[in-house]
C-alpha cells in the first residue's frame, strides 16, 4: 500500500507511535510518505520505502499567525496525487483530520481514504474545548476509519461527541527488540553511583503529568532508599519542579536531563518508572519502561490500568495520592527479588499484548478493510 502519515513531529506519544508505525510498515514493503512541518523526532531508520515531505509555509505580513493548516492540507493533496496514495493516516484529530478532509476533497478524481488515530488530549483537552468541539467532531465523523489507542479513549470519545461510527481500538506498541534490558554497564553511571537506585520519569512536563507530585513522592522515598530521580524532557512544569526540588533539599538528588533522543538507552538503567498523570489515554513511556523490565507506578486514569496490572507489572494509585505511590516505590526498591519479578512480568505482558509484531499487522488489516469499503 501507499500510505501518507501526518503527525506532530515533536516529542510526544502520538508522534512517536506514528513514526514507529511508518518505519515498521516500510520494512514490510509498504510505501510510506511522512508529511509534516519538520522531520519526526523518531524518524531514524530510512530505507527506500520512506519519504519525508516538508510543509512549507508562506510568510505574509497580513497573517498574524502562519496558516499551517491550509499549507498542510495543500501538501497532503499534492503528495497524495504525486505518489498515488491509497490512505492518509493522520495522528491527532485537530488539525490533522481536518486537513485530510480538505485534501481529500481537493482530489476529486481520486478515492483516497482517511484514517484518524485518536491519541488522547486531542479528545480530552483540545476536542472538549468549546472553541474546537464542532470541528473536532466533524473531522472525526468525516474520517473513513477511526482508531483509538485504548478502550478508555474509545469510550471517552463516544461519550463526549455522541458518535455512532465504529472506533477500532488498536493499542500502542513497542519494538521489544530495541527496548529491552541488556546485561552490562549502565550508560548513566557517570551521574548515578553504583549503589543508588534509579527512579525515572520521561514526558513533555505539561501540567497533566503532575510533575511536582513526582518530587513530593521522591522526598518521601529518599530518606529510606539510597536513590536518584532522573527527569527526562522539557516543558512548562520543569522550572516549578526544579524549584520544588531545591526547596525540599533534593537539588543534588534530582537530575534534569532535558530532551533525550535515545530513551531506549536510558530506560534499561532504571529500577522504577513513575507516571502519576491526571490524564493518560495510554502511557507509551510506561509501555517502553515495561518492555525494559522496569516496574511502573502510575495512576488509575484512562488507559493506564489497561496497561499496568496492579501488583503484577507495577502499581496503580489514585491521582494525587503521593503517600501511597511513595509506599509502593519503597516496597519495590527495598526488595530486589520482588522488583525483578514484577519487571519480568511486565516484560512478558508487553511481549504477549503490545509487541510491534502483534500490533502493526492490525493496522495493515484495518487499512485493507477500509480500502474495501
Amino acid at each position: 500500500m501507499r500510505i501518507g502519515i501526518t503527525c506532530y513531529p515533536t516529542y510526544g506519544g502520538s508522534g512517536a507511535i506514528a513514526t514507529e508505525l511508518g518505519q515498521a510498515l516500510a520494512k514490510r514493503g509498504h510505501k510510506i510518505h511522512f508529511i509534516s512541518y519538520s522531520l519526526p523526532f523518531r524518524l531514524q531508520e530510512y530505507n527506500e520505502n520512506i519519504s519525508f515531505h516538508d510543509v512549507e509555509i508562506m510568510p505574509y505580513p497580513l497573517f498574524k499567525y502562519p496558516p499551517y493548516t491550509l499549507a498542510l492540507a495543500a501538501k497532503m493533496a499534492a503528495v497524495a496525487e504525486d505518489a498515488s496514495l491509497d490512505v492518509l493516516h493522520v495522528h491527532y484529530a485537530v488539525p490533522h483530520a481536518t486537513c485530510a478532509y480538505l485534501a481529500r476533497h481537493m482530489l476529486r478524481d481520486r478515492d483516497i481514504k482517511v484514517i484518524t488515530t485518536l491519541h488522547g488530549t486531542d479528545i480530552t483537552l483540545v476536542g472538549s474545548d468549546k472553541s474546537f468541539y464542532q470541528i473536532t467532531k466533524f473531522s472525526i465523523e468525516e474520517s473513513d476509519g477511526i482508531t483509538a489507542v485504548s478502550e478508555s479513549l474509545r469510550r471517552d470519545t463516544i461519550s463526549l461527541f455522541g458518535l455512532t461510527k465504529d472506533i477500532r481500538v488498536i493499542p500502542n506498541f513497542v519494538n521489544t527488540g530495541r527496548f529491552r534490558r541488556e546485561a552490562g554497564e549502565c550508560t548513566l553511571r557517570g551521574i548515578v553511583q553504583e549503589d543508588e537506585k534509579i527512579l525515572l520519569h520521561i514526558s513533555n512536563f505539561r501540567p497533566v503529568k503532575r510533575i511536582t507530585d513526582i518530587i513530593r513522592m521522591f522526598v518521601k522515598i529518599k530518606p529510606k532508599i539510597k536513590s536518584k530521580l532522573l527527569m527526562v524532557g522539557e516543558g512548562p512544569d520543569r522550572i516549578p519542579a526544579q524549584e520544588l526540588a531545591k526547596e525540599l533539599g533534593l537539588r543534588e538528588s534530582v537530575v534534569f536531563l532535558g530532551l533525550q533522543e535515545g530513551v531506549d538507552d536510558i530506560l534499561p538503567c532504571a529500577d522504577l518508572y513513575l507516571l502519576p498523570s491526571e490524564q493518560e489515554s495510554f502511557g507509551l513511556s510506561a509501555l517502553e519502561a515495561m518492555s525494559c523490565e522496569v516496574p511502573v507506578i502510575g495512576t488509575n486514569v484512562g488507559g493506564l490500568p489497561e496497561l499496568v496490572k496492579h501488583g503484577e507489572t507495577g502499581f496503580i494509585a489514585e491521582v494525587g495520592d503521593v503517600d501511597k505511590m511513595a509506599q509502593y516505590a519503597v516496597e519495590l526498591l527495598s526488595d530486589d527479588r520482588l522488583r525483578r519479578q514484577i519487571g519480568q512480568q511486565a516484560r512478558q505482558r508487553v511481549l504477549e499484548h503490545f509487541d510491534q509484531d502483534l500490533i502493526v499487522p492490525q493496522y495493515e488489516a484495518y487499512y485493507e478493510e477500509i480500502l474495501r469499503q
